[in-house]
């Protein structure tokens, strides 16, 4: 695994973003003279001023991620936020003055969309967003496309990324690592596999769901809320849009849910979910050496990892 990138280099990396949006956005005749950077983590996301589009260019990424899968997982994006647009959901949609598919530019892939002005003064309400996650769930389950069975567990990236922290007890203690990996074999076949996690939990209903974490991707708008980031959209349980963010929130999504004459969230797949979610967690400091930040914002998760049940229970 690679030494931590410098700032100096994050800088470079942040700056190539930018010229390959611009370059991508003038391309596709778009008149660009200001761009902003608005956000800058995982992903650079770029105003492209004065065109009101939004470029977002994924720059933190697993070693097995390339431009293909890249924009199969855009693409996906793309078609689900333009189909809930089309149906009056309040999203924030794909750019209507550009092709509504990936672009690839200096090795990079990208998508683009429509500029809305942020509310800057308003505090998030996670447990407000938790409630209105019930209705994007509600308008999700007529989407018409296909999509693969909880993908946005990403199993491989989780084997791969657990195989390469072997070489760095700096990021995460072997006594960790080794309680990771057999949790892993564990989970595994059950995200892995639509058939294998109907025989585990019998009854749950799976539907198109948002991915990532959809109460803290709801985007504050000058006029009003939006769903936003649908980069791991797929099919699976509701419970994991919730997974890891504790009571408060499932009570606030289950208030929703029976207004919207769903059920409700069921206890044994939130465990699973949890679980799953927290080995995506210590899969995830794997990505430190591109993000030096990243342990920092972990490890309270991790601390709380080793308190819960192995494997959240499943199998016992």
């Amino acid at each position: 695994m690679p030494d931590f990138v410098t700032p100096e280099q994050i800088a470079r990396r942040t700056s190539a973003a930018v010229d390959a949006a611009v370059g991508a956005g003038r391309a596709l005749g778009l008149t660009v003279t200001d761009a902003e950077v608005l956000h800058d983590l995982f992903s650079v996301v770029v105003h492209l001023a004065p065109s009101p589009v939004v470029a977002r260019i994924p720059t933190v990424l697993p070693h097995s991620a390339d431009l293909g899968s890249q924009a199969a997982r855009q693409q996906a994006e793309l078609d689900v936020t333009r189909w809930l647009a089309d149906q009056g959901a309040p999203v924030i949609q794909p750019s209507p003055l550009v092709p509504r598919e990936p672009v690839q530019r200096d090795g990079l892939s990208m998508t683009f969309w429509q500029f809305v002005e942020e509310d800057r003064d308003k505090e998030p309400d996670y447990v407000a967003n938790a409630e209105i996650v019930a209705d994007l769930h509600a308008a999700l389950r007529g989407y018409p496309g296909r999509l693969s069975f909880l993908s946005a567990a990403e199993p491989r990236v989780i084997g791969e990324s657990l195989a390469l922290l072997e070489d760095r007890p700096d990021l995460i203690a072997p006594s960790d690592l080794d309680r990771a990996r057999r949790e892993w074999q564990v989970l595994e076949p059950l995200v892995s596999s639509r058939a294998a996690f109907e025989t585990a939990f019998p009854w749950t209903d799976v539907q198109p769901i948002h991915g990532d974490c959809p109460p803290a991707n709801i985007f504050s708008g000058k006029d009003g809320k939006l769903y936003a980031d649908f980069e791991l959209v797929t099919s699976g349980p509701v419970e994991w849009d919730l997974a890891t963010l504790g009571p408060d929130l499932e009570s606030a999504y289950d208030r929703g849910a029976r207004r919207n004459g769903m059920r409700p969230l069921k206890e044994d797949v939130m465990s699973f979910v949890n679980a799953v979610g927290m080995l995506r967690v210590i899969a995830a400091l794997a990505l430190a050496p591109q993000l030096p930040a990243l342990p920092e914002y972990l490890n309270p998760a991790i601390i709380r990892w080793r308190t819960m049940p192995f494997a959240g229970g499943v199998g016992d």
